[in-house]
């Protein structure tokens, strides 16, 4: 049973990357290529004593001077950038191109699922096989590609609205919010139907479509086929979670595992030749220090071989050398970027959690600074049910939560193991992998959480004792 869906905020469908062979292409933006350089812009220059109230001198300084460490677009320190060339991924390329690629010939691909941890590659090279798709497919190819990401279209009713409002060809024809399901489905047809092309479906973080809503939706798209009439669409999957099909059912698995490619984390050498690529395109001659690439690649690695990781600390590292108006990138740099990064995502992750993962989370934390060792599932399952019961929520069920637990072991908040216990069959151990003092604050900030914090003297922990529930104020 997934997540109850009343403790995570509904949102309207965002719009898509898309792009057609046989309509005006638009393409992605994290796949248009960074232009020009990063001098300061031309065009009119802004009023003279404009934002004078503190921030507009230095404004306008930024805007007429030249970065002394960037020549390119920092976009391409971004993960949403597609780089003409992926170090280290050109068999997972030519295995991707060689399933997508009958596409051209008018052929129905497999569906594709692909998996492997956060950051190493996999959105990056779906999109390079689609750019190189589309700049040899012709008009008369009727081919097009729709990417959706799972992590805002996350229900059956969302995903279906979207891929008929992106193909619809006017505006009456698009399905409005209200429709029931079965409606909003017969929509989508007609306009599938309508384009008469092969649509390749790419699901971006498709674990969290089925976290949030089960595979029902997974089950219609695959056998889509067998309604259509004119038109065909293939799937393909993309997940940071290795065992997700097993929640699916297995007429679901056997439609969507007709291809599988498992993407391996990146080693240090191998980040270290990411960044180098990325470093000649971004930034001016002689800025790195050494010691530089090889650090940033060094902490990424440690982070399940992260890419991602590495470009962010490489281009925060940038960024605060900038701000100190320093001539060179240092290694110093990168370690106030690590700690700043850090920070950062542990406060986005906090924020941005539905409220009983954030409840769960909170549980955990406190649980784990107490014992300092890996909790079992049980013990946590307790603490966040007596937590939940302080807050006045509804505690969810055991399921729910252990959906709640892959998930926030998926943003490397917490890191699980399965361990046996002999006759008591199997558990998961969980340890707390990010740093409790910043976590804490950045739950606290949440009004739900904020009645738990405590005025504490020094050397008393910051939160309540919840473990005793008999316990009305902080530990003496």
């Amino acid at each position: 049973m997934p997540p109850a869906p009343e403790d995570r905020p509904a949102e309207l469908p965002a719009r898509p990357e898309l792009s057609e062979t046989t309509a005006t292409a638009v393409a992605p933006v994290g796949d248009r290529r960074p232009g020009g350089s990063a001098d300061a812009p031309t065009g009119s220059t802004p009023p003279t004593g404009a934002g004078s109230g503190g921030a507009g001198a230095l404004l306008d300084a930024i805007l007429q001077s030249k970065s002394e460490l960037f020549r390119g677009s920092r976009e391409v320190l971004r993960d949403s950038y597609v780089p003409p060339r992926l170090p280290h991924r050109e068999e997972e390329i030519r295995k991707v191109a060689e399933i997508l690629g009958p596409a051209l010939r008018g052929d129905l691909p497999s569906n594709l699922l692909i998996y492997g941890k956060i950051g190493t590659g996999k959105t990056a090279v779906v999109a390079q096989v689609r750019q190189d798709i589309e700049r040899r497919a012709t008009a008369t190819s009727r081919l097009g590609f729709l990417t959706v990401n799972c992590a805002n279209i996350d229900t059956s009713y969302s995903l279906l609205q979207t891929i008929g409002n992106t193909f619809a060809p006017t505006e009456a024809d698009r399905i409005p919010t209200g429709w029931s399901l079965d409606r909003v489905q017969a929509a989508m047809v007609r306009t599938l139907n309508a384009r008469k092309a092969t649509t390749v479906l790419v699901l971006d973080e498709i674990d969290r479509l089925v976290a949030r809503s089960g595979d029902n939706v997974l089950y219609t798209l695959s056998q889509l086929n067998t309604e259509l009439d004119g038109a065909r669409l293939s799937l393909v999957g993309i997940s940071n979670d290795l065992k997700f099909t097993n929640q699916l059912d297995a007429r679901v698995r056997s439609r969507l595992n007709e291809e599988k490619i498992v993407f391996p984390p990146y080693d240090a050498p191998q980040l270290e030749d990411i960044l180098k690529d990325r470093a000649l395109e971004v930034f001016r001659e002689g800025v790195l220090d050494p010691g530089v690439i090889q650090r940033c690649a060094a902490y990424a690695a440690l982070e399940n071989g992260d890419a991602r990781r590495a470009l962010a600390l490489l281009r925060l590292a940038a960024e605060m050398a900038e701000r100190d108006r320093s001539k060179r990138i240092t290694p110093e740099h990168v370690v106030k970027a690590k700690s700043r990064l850090e920070q950062d995502i542990i406060v986005e992750c906090c924020r941005t959690l539905p409220s009983h993962c954030k409840v769960l989370l909170y549980a955990i934390v406190q649980l784990y600074e107490r014992r300092r060792e890996g909790l079992q599932t049980g013990d946590v399952y307790t603490a966040y049910v007596r937590l939940a019961q302080r807050l006045g929520l509804p505690p969810l069920h055991a399921r729910s939560i252990s959906n709640y637990l892959s998930e926030l072991e998926n943003l490397g908040l917490i890191r699980a193991t399965i361990v046996s216990r002999g006759r008591g069959g199997r558990t998961r151990e969980i340890v707390v992998d990010v740093p409790i003092p910043e976590t804490i604050p950045a739950l606290q900030d949440d009004p739900l959480l904020a009645p738990l914090a405590r005025p504490r003297g020094l050397n008393q922990t910051i939160l309540t004792n919840f473990d005793n529930p008999n316990r009305t104020g902080p530990a003496n």
